[in-house]
């Protein structure tokens, strides 16, 4: 198994936990907007890793929870910046440009309100400015012929792999940073909600 294909397992991994431990979590005490936020944070993280219509599915479901959160507590940046990325991700399933577009724009509003809530946080600076551009980048995400059922995007096979891998190293970069800045939080928050091990015996 080559690094990527490992780091890629190791996610998979780690955010299955962390959505297993979240909904059991969920089971004891519905009303906690962290645990919330986390499992919303992984169900996106996870949704990366699926087919265009399960990836869809658990988007809708990882906005059902970090909206669920915010009834919790309306001010909760964190969330609210992750249903930014939800919304950004499910934009970029989308292969109509005009319906796409709902969703950068609906990601944007979240964007700025995650800026409202917490002025300092470079990383929501980032998403927001990073989204201005995401319209764009899903035009050319599509022209490749991302989320096409096979033999749609090229008529010959070897251009058809060609775009193929063009098209999963664009979609590679594009997520890339959502990903990983998602990750991180969910990650924080997820060793957070852990208790520390216990001191080794003496």
């Amino acid at each position: 198994m080559d690094m990527q294909a490992q780091s890629d397992f190791d996610r998979l991994l780690f955010f299955e936990h962390a959505r297993k431990t979240a909904e059991a979590t969920y089971a004891k005490d519905p009303l906690d907007a962290d645990n919330l936020t986390r499992w919303g944070g992984a169900l996106l993280e996870l949704s990366q890793f699926q087919n265009v219509d399960d990836s869809k599915k658990m988007i809708r479901d990882a906005i059902s929870k970090l909206e669920e959160a915010l009834v919790i507590n309306p001010k909760k940046h964190d969330a609210i910046w992750c249903l930014g990325n939800a919304h950004t991700s499910h934009a970029f399933l989308i292969p109509d440009q005009d319906e796409a577009k709902g969703f950068f724009d609906k990601a944007a509003e979240y964007f700025q309100q995650a800026i409202d809530e917490d002025p300092s946080n470079e990383l929501y600076q980032k998403s927001l400015d990073v989204s201005a551009r995401a319209p764009e980048l899903h035009v050319e995400i599509h022209k490749h012929g991302f989320g096409q059922p096979p033999g749609t995007a090229a008529s010959s096979s070897g251009t058809k792999t060609q775009k193929k891998k063009k098209s999963s190293d664009l979609k590679y970069d594009i997520f890339g940073w959502i990903i990983l800045a998602v990750g991180i939080v969910a990650w924080v928050g997820f060793a957070k909600s852990q208790p520390p091990p216990p001191p080794p015996p003496r």
